[in-house]
């Protein structure tokens, strides 16, 4: 693992689809939240950012974080993409890629993480995103060159649109399990 990666993991949304603050929803007894940052701190320990927003107060009770540290996205009603942009500011002096990752898909696992970053270290100019259901997305790998793009995203969108634009620099590692977010109460009741 190299210093140059940080892991930014997106939890600022205010759950309208769940109906309360789902990165405190439990899975396995364990809050949504908290569980992403493990996996992601598990590979990128002190180079871990959660980007906070609705309910920061009690996200925060949570502890998600035992070595990273945090960024509170004020504007997180704007979307996902100020989220990225938050993350994004806070590293973009220290980091040459960003792995980012939702609080929301608790099937994640750290070999996949692990198999995103030498995937990115073999390639490092590359976008490395996660191939699932017949989609790209999140978890997913951005080189620096392409922070001030991350940085210019609006709505609610997130970074697909980066990697439809980019997919000259694409490469993907397939895994269905990112497949199965969580967006209403129900989603977390079908998992596994």
């Amino acid at each position: 693992m190299t210093a140059d990666i940080y892991s930014i993991v997106l939890a600022a949304g205010s759950g309208s689809r769940f109906g309360s603050t789902k990165q405190l929803a439990t899975y396995k007894g364990e809050a949504l939240v908290t569980r992403a940052c493990r996996v992601a701190e598990s590979l990128t320990g002190a180079r871990t950012l959660l980007v906070t927003g609705a309910d920061c107060g009690s996200v925060m009770a949570e502890r998600p974080l035992r070595s990273g540290f945090y960024v509170h996205n004020d504007a997180y009603a704007c979307g996902m993409s100020g989220s990225i942009a938050c993350g994004i500011r806070a590293i973009s002096g220290v980091a040459d890629c960003a792995l980012l990752l939702l609080a929301d898909q608790p099937l994640i696992t750290r070999e996949h993480l692990a198999a995103l970053v030498r995937r990115s270290q073999s390639s490092p100019a590359s976008i490395v995103a996660t191939a699932f259901a017949e989609q790209l997305g999140p978890p997913v790998i951005f080189p620096k060159a392409l922070f001030g793009k991350l940085l210019a995203l609006s709505g609610d969108r997130g970074a697909r649109s980066l990697i439809d634009e980019h997919r000259h620099l694409l490469q993907e590692i397939r895994f269905e399990d990112a497949a199965r977010d969580v967006d209403r109460p129900e989603d977390l009741a079908d998992l596994p």
